[in-house]
């Protein structure tokens, strides 16, 4: 695939989000096999997968504004909370908008 070509969720993801995903792929999917090859818990890889799915759609939504971008990868990235991105970025809005 020509470097151009490359989806930009993927070029959003960190090497160890690509080296978790292809870990993720080689072992079919199976989060237990995952686990193990980790040496950490089930809930734990289906919270990280869940972060993942979290980066892979926020890189696909390309259109939105950098700074709603920015807050929201914080909040998957575990640096702020949910609620707290959600205000912050309302108040962005608001401000923006009038």
């Amino acid at each position: 695939m020509d470097i151009d070509k490359v989806p930009q969720w993927i070029l959003a993801l960190e090497q160890e989000d690509v080296t978790f995903l292809k870990n993720f792929v080689l072992k079919s999917g199976s989060m237990k096999e995952i686990a193990k090859l980790y040496g950490v818990s089930y809930p734990t890889v289906r919270l990280r997968l869940d972060k993942l799915i979290q980066k892979i759609e926020l890189g696909d939504q390309r259109e939105e504004e950098p700074f709603s971008a920015f807050i929201k990868g914080l909040a998957v990235d575990s640096r702020i909370d949910v609620e707290t991105a959600k205000i912050i970025i309302d108040k962005y809005k608001q401000e923006r908008n009038g």
